[in-house]
């Protein structure tokens, strides 16, 4: 971008008026503000905000918006067609409130114009009857559909906001995005507080504005090419204070020495010829890779990713039993004790048949069994193989299994002090810029497919109306002799509560649809010897049906299970659908997943989107960009508690070159601002994983 460009992308802001002079010395402590302190935001408001992740002003002026409305024709109630994209405006004659199943509301209001009048309906959004009185003006952008008029947007009063080019930021279903936007209107002239941390020559180098210009073009810009400049700077700043922190990290690691493990021994051939089936060219091709990192004295860092039943867990084995064959210890870290069980379960006999002693360490474990755990050549665990007072005997490889789910301190910890090679290895299929991204001290393997007997799981997506349609057919196949699992509704409250519904529904059900079958439950407040018969109990189709809650979203491995129904699907994520829907498909049998979700009407953009990449794909790596489309990037360094937070402005799958530049330019930056955050983020993460 030229300097002449520089200057002028940005003048165009509408009104210049709400930008004052920049005062002589910049209060970065007003962008700490509550946001009670905001004109319009009252203690209600302030509590939706807070579920949207938005406490003070700097989280509102760091909210990006996840699209842009452009103008849309405005028409006369008489002149609407279905399914066209228009505004109207008219006055409320009448508003009723109706309610639906699960507590669900609708509001319905009529609109006329004089010159006819129309059905508005919106759902969820109880609080507008209140709103909607009678004699109140409204504008409305949206389409005649199924019930009446459908508004994507609406404002009360005089205002044209909903023609106009629009910021539309993520809300919630509590707050409207018109709210939302007239919250970041009252914060945006506090940006002339927003320092600037990059150093001014990398800036004039780059070509890049300041980062109160930036926050003003992404909120109020005047075209979508204004708007994409101003995210791209700060999704720059984002992706270099990563690339400076990552960049530490490594060069600390080629400064801790690690065993070198040799070349493979007879050990491995005797595992190689124990398997009862030949490793596909990904695992083969994932093996080298890790070979090749075992044999230097350079702590192995590697992420292994590969989709649900891709086979993983015997690469993972397979690095375990580098370290015993050099007389060394392997521990494998799982996030939960159903999937450390499951693990244990996998490989113990193996291990058995190999000579190799394998034992399970969970904080269930007795003091006996933890003294003999120690001593294992392979220990299987949760996080209380890393928990204090707990010393390994000679830790050379350490498996962290779904280490996602562990955060930053979990993953550190476990080599704290003892600089093991580490395999982390992920179902949660991450994107390679992703990967490159946030995990870049990490080298990645990938198994991109599972092994060729494998059938994809055919899924499909229901409303609730058609519910029993699922479960007709889910009869038919437990009477072909087939099992199944009927995961709950997740829904916030807490996990007594959420076993009760777990609880709640079985019940129902072994009153009713599955009346004539065998039905478990499982869920989080299960004693694991409880915890543990119901599994062993399903696997040996002493059960026909689980009903669970997401406890068994990894690690649980019946072949013989080829159907799942997952009940209000839309209240879940698209990776936890994912893993949910990869308990099925484990044998040669064609299995199925059925979605049931509220009426479509009712769903969120998002929502709708998650479903239909569900239905479309089972490639876990699509699914995965898709994820990143619809949420971002995520909590990205697995930690809130430490202040890393949100990649709020990179798109990962769109923002290869500005990852390359930020990679390019971060051993440039020396001492300053920019240097002071990425080391400020990293050290709070590894005091508290030393903590």
């Amino acid at each position: 971008m030229t300097a002449t460009r520089r200057q002028t992308v940005f003048a165009g802001l509408d009104p210049p008026e709400a930008w004052p002079p920049p005062p002589r010395a910049l209060r970065p402590d007003r962008l700490e503000l509550g946001l009670e302190t905001l004109p319009g935001v009252g203690p209600t408001i302030q509590r939706k905000l807070a579920k949207l992740g938005l406490s003070t002003v700097r989280d509102v002026l760091e909210h990006r918006p996840r699209r842009y409305e452009t103008a849309a024709d405005e028409v006369s109630i008489a002149a609407l067609r279905q399914g066209e994209e228009v505004v109207i405006a008219g006055r409320v004659i009448k508003v009723e409130k109706k309610p639906m199943r699960s507590r669900r509301t609708r509001i319905v209001a009529r609109v006329d114009d004089g010159s006819a009048s129309v059905s508005v309906t919106w759902f969820n959004q109880p609080w507008l009857a209140d709103k909607l009185v009678p004699g109140t003006q409204i504008r409305l952008r949206g389409k005649l559909g199924r019930f009446g008029f459908e508004p994507r947007s609406y404002d009360l009063g005089e205002t044209r906001a909903t023609a106009d080019f629009a910021p539309v930021y993520p809300a919630a279903e509590e707050i409207a995005a018109a709210t939302v936007r007239k919250v970041v209107d009252a914060a945006l002239p506090l940006a002339v507080d927003v320092a600037d941390p990059l150093p001014a020559e990398l800036r004039e180098r780059e070509g890049l504005a300041l980062k109160r210009d930036a926050l003003a073009a992404v909120h109020r810009p005047r075209d979508l090419d204004e708007a994409e400049e101003g995210r791209r700077r700060l999704a720059f700043e984002e992706l270099l204070v990563l690339q400076i922190g990552i960049a530490r990290r490594v060069a600390e690691r080629e400064r801790t020495l690690a065993p070198g493990l040799g070349e493979p021994g007879e050990l491995i051939h005797r595992y190689r010829k124990a398997l009862p089936f030949a490793l596909t060219p990904y695992q083969e091709q994932a093996i080298r890779e890790i070979d090749g990192d075992l044999g230097r004295t350079v702590p192995m860092q590697r992420l292994l990713q590969g989709d649900v039943g891709s086979g993983k867990t015997v690469v993972a084995l397979y690095a375990l039993l580098r370290a015993v064959e050099n007389g060394r210890q392997g521990a494998l870290m799982a996030p939960t004790e159903t999937l450390a069980e499951q693990h244990f379960l996998t490989v113990a006999d193996l291990c058995l048949e190999l000579g190799v002693s394998c034992a399970l360490l969970t904080s269930s474990s007795k003091k006996a069994e933890r003294e003999r755990a120690l001593h294992a050549d392979v220990v299987v665990g949760t996080h209380a193989l890393i928990q204090s007072g707990v010393e390994l005997r000679d830790l050379a490889v350490a498996v962290v299994d779904e280490q996602h789910r562990f955060g930053v301190e979990q993953r550190s910890a476990i080599a704290s002090g003892r600089a093991p090679h580490v395999l982390h290895m992920t179902a949660t299929p991450i994107p390679r810029t992703l990967a490159l991204t946030v995990y870049g001290d990490l080298a990645v393997s990938e198994i991109a497919k599972p092994p060729a007997s494998r059938k994809p799981v055919i899924t499909s997506w229901i409303t609730e109306e058609r519910a029993s349609e699922a479960y007709t057919r889910l009869t038919r196949l437990l009477r072909e002799g087939r099992q199944a699992y009927v995961v709950c509704p997740l829904i916030e409250m807490s996990e007594t509560s959420l076993a009760r519904a777990a609880e709640a529904e079985a019940e129902r059900l072994r009153r009713a649809e599955l009346k004539d079958f065998r039905v478990g439950c499982v869920h989080g407040r299960l004693k694991t010897p409880e915890r543990r018969e119901l599994m062993a109990r399903f696997k040996a189709s002493e059960l026909d049906v689980l009903v669970a809650t997401t406890v068994i979203e990894v690690g649980v491995d019946v072949a013989n299970a080829t159907v799942m129904i997952v009940q209000e699907a839309d209240r879940f994520g698209l990776a936890q659908l994912h893993q949910l829907r990869g308990r099925v498909g484990r044998g040669a049998e064609q299995s199925y997943c059925l979605l049931v979700s509220r009426a479509k009407e009712e769903l969120t953009e998002s929502a709708h989107a998650r479903l239909e990449a569900l239905v479309e794909t089972s490639d876990g790596f699509e699914l995965a960009e898709v994820d990143l489309e619809l949420r971002g990037g995520g909590a990205l360094l697995g930690t809130r508690q430490s202040g890393l937070s949100d990649l709020r402005f990179a798109h990962l799958r769109r923002d290869r070159d500005l990852l390359e530049r930020a990679r390019a330019a971060a051993p440039s930056v020396g001492a300053g601002p920019l240097y002071d955050v990425a080391e400020a983020l990293f050290a709070d993460v590894e005091r508290e994983a030393l903590a």
